[in-house]
């Protein structure tokens, strides 16, 4: 990975940059920007207005910015069909485009009184799968993002860069290999505790990049990385899988499910990582450890 100088921070997702694109994005729709916050970034700039109960996301990358498009059909279809999920704000044509930025407006969740447990998700999750596909979801390709993001860091070293890419042809071809026993349908992409908001109305479902038509396995594996790679407590991934009716860990196939899904949290932040240069010695731990193979190894998540 190359070193960049402080003076040299010229990313993209500066902050700056980020609240020039929302205060632009606010005022298309009427909304006051001022004292927003932030609440989160690493795939996407999600804001939480203090002057209206709305939630604004700008997309972290350039080259997954197709991707809204979809987060938007499937939030009308999850709307439609009652699955309790999060809401595009009523009234506003969307995606907002900004410039080089791509913006989405939501209905704020007020918060509740308890964080989301997986017994949460796992509900949920049988829900969404349970549901028919909307029209033009697309079809499951783990490691498509993954390419992208590589393709657009901010920084990285040609020979990180050659590892990834090989590293995602290795996987893939691993993954088409697989005999998945489970029947395919809609599943959520990137399941897992934190992709659910508990409001007063109870649990709702958010973050729909990664929505598809593919292996409900995959949405079952986010949790069993979780415990491996985290430390998140055993029982949380448990909870998961009793709630479901489906242990994954216990697929002969889950060791490439593992790998698929580490790639994924290796190079989530590739595209910001000029802008926030302090996720560089976790990216760097993480690259390592793929590179020599260590699957006991803990990681610490992006903050």
């Amino acid at each position: 990975m190359h070193a960049v100088a402080d003076g040299e921070l010229d990313g993209r997702f500066t902050k700056e940059k980020l609240a020039a694109a929302l205060a632009e994005a606010c005022a298309l729709l009427g909304l006051d920007h001022r004292g927003a916050k932030l609440l989160r970034f690493t795939n996407n700039a999600v804001y939480e207005l203090a002057g209206a109960p709305v939630v604004m996301r700008i997309v972290g990358s350039r080259a997954l910015r197709h991707r809204v498009s979809k987060v938007v059909e499937v939030a009308r279809h999850f709307e439609a069909h009652d699955v309790p999920a999060i809401r595009l704000l009523p009234g506003v044509g969307q995606p907002i485009h900004v410039g080089a930025h791509v913006v989405t407006a939501w209905v704020r969740v007020p918060a509740g009184e308890r964080r989301a447990t997986a017994a949460d998700l796992g509900k949920l999750l049988r829900r969404v799968h349970a549901l028919p596909a909307p029209e033009g979801v697309g079809e499951w390709a783990p490691l498509a993002d993954v390419r992208a993001r590589v393709a657009d860091a901010e920084e990285l070293d040609p020979d990180d860069r050659r590892f990834l890419l090989r590293r995602c042809a290795e996987v893939e071809a691993a993954l088409d290999a697989l005999d998945f026993p489970l029947e395919r349908c809609l599943i959520h992409g990137d399941a897992h505790p934190g992709n659910v908001i508990v409001g007063p109305d109870g649990p709702v479902l958010c973050d729909f990049d990664s929505a598809c038509v593919g292996p409900p396995e995959w949405d079952l594996t986010p949790l069993a990385v979780g415990r491996e790679r985290f430390g998140d407590p055993a029982g949380r991934y448990r909870m998961l899988a009793d709630v479901y009716g489906f242990d994954v860990t216990r697929w002969e196939g889950f060791a490439v499910l593992r790998a698929a899904r580490e790639l994924k949290l290796v190079t989530s932040v590739l595209p910001i990582l000029r802008s926030h240069p302090h996720v560089r010695g976790e990216l760097r731990r993480r690259l390592g450890d793929l590179r020599s193979g260590r699957v006991d190894t803990g990681w610490a998540r992006y903050r």
